[in-house]
């Protein structure tokens, strides 16, 4: 058992518009928290692994080919491996609670290649 301290808790990005700490990894599933501030904007791509995310504060639109959503605490949404997706008009900071199944970066060409996460 492990107890994951801060895990979706909202923090100020440091460095970029966003932040993305990662917590917990093991080979089938890793644990983040991805922030994004009012405003700002979310420049991530499609991942390689399947993805959940739990909105634990704030409020966003979720963007996919297939349609937008409006979310908020409570929201949890389900983002299949390879699919576009962004949060756009962020309009109070938004902390997103984040499951990768499985590890994040795993499926990137890099890591079956033997090399890095593929970050």
């Amino acid at each position: 058992m492990r107890i994951i301290e801060g895990a979706g808790a909202w923090r100020p990005p440091v460095a970029t518009a966003t932040d993305w700490v990662e917590h917990l990894s093991v080979a089938d599933l890793s644990v983040g928290t991805y922030c994004i501030p009012a405003g700002g904007l979310d420049d991530q791509g499609p991942h390689t692994e399947d993805e959940v995310y739990v909105v634990t504060a704030g409020r966003a639109t979720i963007v996919t080919p297939a349609g937008s959503a409006e979310v908020g605490p409570g929201s949890v949404i389900f983002v299949p491996a390879g699919e576009e997706h962004q949060f756009a008009g962020v309009t109070e900071d938004l902390a997103l609670l984040v499951v990768f199944g499985p590890a994040y970066g795993s499926r990137s060409p890099a890591a079956s290649a033997g090399g890095d996460r593929g970050d």
